[in-house]
């Protein structure tokens, strides 16, 4: 499994570049669930353990959402599950579309979760609601595990 292993190798760099890196604690199974069952998404495997792993974390300056609480926003899943909702409702984002990333350039980056892999990997697309015919604009990366490896060797070089 590509998208995987390749999330096996951000979770080596981000522990590898501490100092550099910022991560949560992680994420229980039962948020998880509970997010996927807010998002009516099911999370392919490779984001689903880098959620697991550090709930949300930054290779500096880029910031994966992941899922995380504060005591502030109280009983609120934020990160991927509020941007995700935030954008079906502001912006008409399309719900087979869950928000990973919010980039100056691309606007978001997304996962479209109608198109899964044999693996259960999603591909992740630059989502502009701008755009005609749905808003989709390139595909970055053939599951959310290569895209953020390719993010934090980018950033930690």
């Amino acid at each position: 499994m590509r998208g995987i292993e390749a999330s096996r190798q951000v979770i080596d760099l981000v522990y590898g570049h501490e100092g550099r890196t910022h991560h949560g604690g992680g994420c229980s199974s039962a948020t998880i669930d509970r997010a996927e069952r807010e998002l009516e998404l099911t999370f392919p495997p490779s984001y689903r353990l880098l959620i697991k792993e550090f709930g949300t974390w930054d290779v500096p300056p880029t910031e994966f959402l992941g899922i995380y609480q504060t005591e502030a926003a109280g009983d609120v899943l934020l990160g991927s599950v509020s941007e995700t909702l935030d954008a079906r409702v502001s912006v008409d984002m399309p719900s087979e579309l869950m928000v990973i990333l919010l980039d100056d350039v691309w606007f978001f980056a997304v996962l479209d979760t109608s198109q899964p892999d044999q693996d259960g990997e999603y591909p992740v697309f630059a989502w502009n609601p701008g755009v005609l015919d749905g808003g989709l604009l390139e595909k970055i990366a053939d599951s959310f595990g290569e895209f953020a490896l390719k993010e934090c060797r980018q950033k930690l070089n």
